[in-house]
């Protein structure tokens, strides 16, 4: 979830709505005049509030416009991921590592503890999302960033996502290449819960990790789409149980109800009730 960077009561009570994920907003969300103030507001924030129960991210401006200046404060404040926007090519990650690592020497943290994400919002961006999604072992993720970069393509959102496809698809096999995570774009239409759902079954179906969010209400719509249902969870259950009874008996196969299953097929049932456990679903196996 977004959470503007220069928005004291909204960096004090965001743990409040159930986001997986919290990512404070330096860039967009914040207008010239507020830069530092909101940059201090977040590195206090850090320092004080307690955020163990979410992922902390923070989206940072062009190092040029004072993301060298972002990234010393969050560093320092203890930030778990630098999200660096209007990412276009493997060498903006590069150099954003570089000024990560700078900080981590100077203040004697270890090199390596802050990772890094990037937005993916513009043509050139989703063309060269292979480079940059392997640009730096720090790289946990990438998103997709719709506005700007449908402004860059001379479109428009639309109901059926039509004119996301290729990005949408490209940035994910990216993702998976590099086996980091893929984060889909916000929905914008705050009051339009059935695109919101549409929307988030698609990215779902083509194998998102997740999906941002503008708003807290949109947060348990997400989590129940992204859910497994009851009945793929026994169905997982049965195949791990049946993975774990071939283990124990020395067998080179799995079967179960008398069928037998492949390596993929395991694969999968163990996401299942990796993904299950996430959404506080029952996953044990007898």
């Amino acid at each position: 979830m977004f959470v503007p960077g220069a928005n004291a009561a909204m960096l004090r009570d965001c743990t409040l709505y159930g986001a997986d994920s919290i990512m404070f907003d330096l860039e967009d969300a914040v207008s010239m005049k507020e830069k530092d103030t909101a940059r201090m507001l977040v590195y206090s924030a850090l320092k004080t509030f307690d955020y163990s129960s979410v992922e902390t991210v923070v989206r940072i401006n062009a190092l040029d416009f004072g993301g060298v200046q972002d990234i010393t404060a969050m560093v320092l404040g203890g930030i778990q991921v630098i999200r660096l926007p209007k990412t276009e090519t493997a060498q903006d990650i590069k150099a954003v590592d570089a000024a990560i690592t700078k900080v981590e020497k100077a203040y004697d943290i270890p090199v390596g503890r802050t990772h890094m994400m990037a937005a993916i919002e513009s043509a050139a961006g989703v063309l060269n999302a292979r480079e940059i999604a392997q640009a730096s072992p720090r790289m946990i993720g990438i998103a997709l960033g719709a506005e700007d970069y449908l402004t860059s393509q001379k479109t428009y959102r639309h109901e059926d996502g039509a004119e996301l496809s290729f990005a949408r698809n490209f940035i994910l096999h990216a993702a998976r290449e590099a086996g980091i995570a893929a984060i889909d774009t916000v929905y914008t239409d705050l009051d339009n819960e059935a695109g919101l759902i549409r929307e988030t079954k698609l990215i779902k179906q083509l194998g998102f990790d997740g999906k941002s969010v503008i708003n807290p209400r949109q947060i348990p719509v997400i989590h129940q789409i992204f859910a497994p249902t009851q009945k793929q969870v026994v169905k997982a259950q049965k195949i791990v149980a049946g993975l774990k009874e071939a283990e124990a008996k020395g067998a080179g196969v799995v079967s179960v109800n008398g069928q037998m299953v492949d390596k993929p097929v395991v694969e999968r049932a163990q996401f299942t009730l990796e993904l299950a456990k996430a959404s506080n679903m029952e996953t044990e196996v007898d």
